[in-house]
């Protein structure tokens, strides 16, 4: 997982469905902090790109 912590000027696009994929776990939930290894803005930016991209429907709210 690439980690984007050394980079403060992050942003997580919710049209980005590859990288966001890769901060879910097989059961569909976001990752939690201790696992992705960003800070705590970076992780509430992911959510909310996360949430954005679930409700246009490009990614699952929940998976197979």
């Amino acid at each position: 997982m690439k980690k984007f912590k050394n980079d403060p000027k992050t942003y997580f696009d919710y049209r980005d469905t590859k990288t966001l994929q890769r901060y879910i776990d097989p059961y569909g939930r976001i990752e939690p902090i201790s696992k992705t290894g960003l800070s705590a803005k970076q992780q509430r930016q992911l959510a909310v790109a996360i949430k954005r991209a679930r409700h246009i429907a490009l990614l699952p709210f929940v998976s197979k």
